[in-house]
């Protein structure tokens, strides 16, 4: 881990036009939009889930019910709201290489820089062994279906992209999502017939077993699937560049909506021939979920970076401008186990108000830490 004085490169200085990475001229404007996005997506996973188990706590009504349903992932087929967090971090991660590259290419070479994303990548690799190892009690150097590692090796690819065309760019990442599907309908494994997508019967956990000699018994593929996850992060690059392009700001949006609405509409479409499955990243999942993701950035860009509202937003940018740090330290800190010490009997007075008091004491813990490192301009980062 790197402590800097700035925000990792996701929202650093800018990258290349749709043209080139290389053709467009350096800006300065932070993306705050981003880290706010980031923060958005960070929440959820850190104490917003909880907060609203708490309030379904207090008595059912539909709102509620309807988020923390949406709060949790699919069995197997279809999508809700937790189905899109991964794409989410993927797309962000592929929009913050041609903000960082640009910083960066102004005082090191090329050749620099691609160590830096090496040691980088591998870092986040390594960071997400630490974290399944202390998941599970026991060394455990490879789990792509932990977020950290699918994101190093994405990162790494499309880094390798990042001074072509956003033609080659887009080609790239269309072809791995076409292949992708080609491979899952075609390709049969022993005891498992070419195109099933049946939850322990499919290509993807024949190849775990294959390479890893297991697989995870909710369904969830990783060697496989680790693939079209890097046809997300391409579409983040491709964002990025049009965002740092000097196209009109309503031209972005226009296109960003466009390509948005057409990757959601395209995937659900493809949905009764190659399902909309997370636990598979099927090809019409990577589409549907990466539309979607880039809608929910869109809303935060026009917001915050348009229309220049950022105070409701600032509690999310504190999460996001520290986003490995809190996902790493609810591992590896038990904040959750300290807190309790002390909430624990105030929770049992106010009774079935309870967890919805420990969820928020948590989470209020956590944001404090991350304020004092966000005024102190501390950020940690692979």
């Amino acid at each position: 881990m790197e402590t800097t004085a700035a925000s990792q490169p996701s929202a650093s200085p800018p990258s290349p036009s749709p043209a080139s990475a290389e053709a467009s001229q350096p800006v300065t404007k932070r993306l705050i939009s981003l880290d706010a996005f980031r923060g958005w997506t960070m929440f959820w996973i850190v104490g917003g889930g909880a907060i609203m188990a708490g309030l379904q706590a207090l008595g059912h009504n539909p709102v509620i019910d309807t988020i923390v349903y949406q709060l949790g992932h699919t069995p197997w087929q279809g999508l809700r709201y937790y189905d899109l967090i991964w794409p989410s971090f993927m797309l962000m991660t592929g929009m913050s290489l041609p903000f960082s590259y640009a910083k960066r290419s102004l005082t090191q070479t090329h050749g620099q820089i691609f160590l830096r994303v090496f040691r980088r990548a591998l870092a986040l690799f390594l960071l997400g062994s630490i974290r399944e190892s202390v998941n599970l009690k026991h060394p455990h150097l490879v789990e792509l279906s932990s977020a950290l590692q699918p994101i190093g090796i994405a990162y790494f690819c499309a880094f390798l992209l990042v001074r072509k065309s956003w033609r080659f760019q887009a080609a790239v990442g269309a072809s791995i999502l076409a292949g992708y599907a080609l491979l899952l309908a075609f390709v049969p494994a022993p005891g498992v017939p070419a195109g099933s997508y049946q939850q322990g019967t499919n290509l993807v956990a024949a190849v775990d077993i294959a390479v890893l000699g297991r697989t995870h018994e909710e369904g969830w593929g990783t060697v496989l699937s680790t693939i079209p996850t890097i046809a997300t992060t391409i579409l983040g690059l491709l964002i990025g560049e049009l965002l740092r392009s000097d196209w009109p700001q309503k031209s972005q949006i226009r296109i960003m909506a466009l390509v948005s609405v057409s990757c959601v509409v395209l995937g659900l479409a493809m949905d009764p021939i190659v399902p909309v499955i997370m636990k598979l990243w099927t090809t019409s999942y990577g589409l549907a979920s990466a539309g979607w993701a880039c809608l929910l950035f869109l809303a935060f860009y026009v917001v915050v970076d348009v229309r220049g509202y950022r105070k409701g937003t600032f509690p999310f940018v504190v999460i996001g401008m520290n986003a490995i740090t809190v996902y790493m330290g609810r591992t590896l800190v038990p904040l959750e186990r300290i807190v309790d010490i002390f909430t624990k009997g105030p929770a049992a007075a106010v009774g079935s108000f309870g967890p919805l008091f420990q969820a928020t004491a948590v989470l209020g813990v956590e944001w404090l830490i991350l304020y004092w490192m966000y005024k102190r301009k501390i950020f940690l980062a692979a």
